[in-house]
């Protein structure tokens, strides 16, 4: 999200007189006490206000940075948490990207950027290029854009107010709002492409054992059991091996797992003889398929229910095939766009229940309740603050890179949807007020929504943003000492 919130007024007006004190909380609201729509705390403190180090200084402050970064990835991987940490600053870029989304869509409507920044605080190096000042300050937490005239509360130098964002067209305004979301998005659907097509699917989108080919490769060769005795498998005492590829079995071949393992359940007690591929090269094995409901597994996890009275018998070898799913490059982004769409469903869904009684019940039942919190109710939504999303990704890198593609991605879609929601000071309340604008707008007559009069509604928006952090925050603290 860029800086400041509120719409476009092609005004200024004047700044409240020093001794004028407001008579109310409303006033007091409306003359912008933080300075967060007129940029004047921004400008002083959060923002501009440490000077830019002298151009003499750019390229020492550039290295000293960059041995900055290498050291911190350093320590992480002799921490044993490396891929945490270059996970980390994969989450930090896709946020910055947000902000590249506002930028680049600023400046292809020739509004004026002034400054391009990765993390908030204290500038650590920085750069000017034309009329924008780019550079790293010292807390990653992402990133901000500077774009001048957000709204009729910030001053701007007269002679540039023709390149504001106030001053823009409608639709050039509403580009630069849905940009940022608009990368999270994209960034997703890359991602997930990633996933389909490189690495595979894990179980994440695609579950259905009628979706596993038949050709994926033997993850596992189990042993069985009669009684207290184990005894070797149809598989082990055949000879498979973990990586094996089935080609066939009794000259046919199928397309998915689920078929071939229905045909073994069916060929109890018959010689099977099953061509697979080790290695580039064809070779015979023959097992005997036993019935499963007279053996055991040794971890006592069968992948069936256990058998009743009189029930027929089912074939079983003891092999596992990998669950991971690869496409085609069509299929793949097909599948991406699907995974796409059902994520975001089952987001927008989960945000539309918090909003009802019982979900914020819910969310406030979890804050009070441990117990709550462990076993959520149904349809019960949890936020999850820097903290968990850092426990997320490092559990994430111990899965494997499909499980990193899909929380990634998941991480990107719901970045996307929160920031347009129709609050402020988030993009999605910008666009409710350009919207308003434009309704109340005539052919002739552009209207200009006074930024003032909704700070009151601001405030009370990044109040409710400011209670969702700090309670996802407490959640996942408490996770961590209990």
């Amino acid at each position: 999200m860029t800086p400041s919130p509120g719409s476009p007024s092609g005004t200024n007006p004047a700044p409240q007189a020093a001794d004028e004190v407001p008579s109310g909380w409303r006033e007091t609201l409306e003359a912008d006490p933080l300075g967060l729509a007129s940029h004047r705390r921004w400008d002083e403190e959060w923002g501009g206000g440490d000077a830019a180090p002298p151009p003499e200084d750019q390229r020492g402050a550039l290295i000293r940075l960059i041995v900055v970064v290498a050291a911190v990835i350093g320590l992480g991987f002799a921490a044993g948490a490396g891929e945490t940490v270059l996970l980390v600053l994969v989450l930090i870029l896709c946020i910055v990207a947000h902000e590249f989304g506002h930028f680049i869509t600023a400046k292809a409507a020739r509004i004026k950027v002034t400054e391009f920044f990765v993390g908030f605080g204290p500038r650590l190096w920085s750069v000017h290029r034309g009329e924008t000042e780019y550079g790293v300050k010292a807390l990653p937490l992402g990133g901000y854009c500077r774009i001048i005239g957000m709204n009729n509360l910030e001053e701007v130098d007269p002679a540039d107010e023709a390149r504001t964002y106030r001053q823009a067209p409608f639709w050039r305004r509403l580009s630069i709002d849905v940009a940022g979301s608009s990368m999270h998005f994209l960034i997703a659907i890359v991602v997930l492409f990633a996933m389909f097509f490189w690495t595979g699917d894990n179980g994440n989108y695609l579950t259905s054992a009628a979706q596993i080919p038949a050709s994926n490769p033997i993850a596992g060769i189990e042993g069985i059991s009669i009684g207290d005795k184990p005894v070797t498998s149809p598989a082990q005492a055949a000879g498979f091996r973990v990586g094996d590829r089935i080609v066939a079995v009794d000259g046919h071949q199928y397309a998915s797992w689920a078929q071939m393992s229905s045909f073994i359940q069916a060929s109890y007690g018959r010689r099977l003889d099953v061509t697979v591929d080790r290695h580039g090269h064809l070779m015979q094995l023959y097992p005997v398929p036993v019935n499963r409901n007279e053996v055991q597994l040794p971890t006592g996890d069968g992948t069936l229910p256990a058998a009743k009275k009189g029930a027929p018998p089912v074939g079983f070898i003891g092999i596992a095939v990998s669950t991971n799913i690869h496409s085609s490059l069509g299929l793949s982004i097909s599948r991406a766009g699907g995974a796409w769409v059902h994520v975001t469903a089952l987001t927008l869904s989960a945000f539309g229940h918090l909003f009802t009684l019982h979900g914020a019940g819910s969310y406030v039942h979890m804050l009070s309740s441990q117990q709550a919190a462990d076993h959520p109710a149904a349809g019960a939504v949890r936020f999850t603050s820097p903290v968990g999303i850092v426990r997320d990704l490092h559990q994430a890198g111990q899965n494997g890179l499909p499980t990193v593609f899909w929380l990634v991605a998941v991480i990107n879609i719901s970045l996307g949807i929160l920031n347009l929601l129709p609050i402020f000071p988030l993009d999605g309340g910008r666009v409710a007020v350009l919207l308003y604008e434009v309704i109340r707008s005539r052919p002739r007559r552009r209207y200009h929504a006074d930024v003032a009069k909704l700070l009151p509604i601001f405030y009370l928006g990044l109040a409710f943003i400011v209670f969702l952090g700090a309670s996802a925050l407490f959640l996942d603290l408490r996770d961590l000492v209990t």
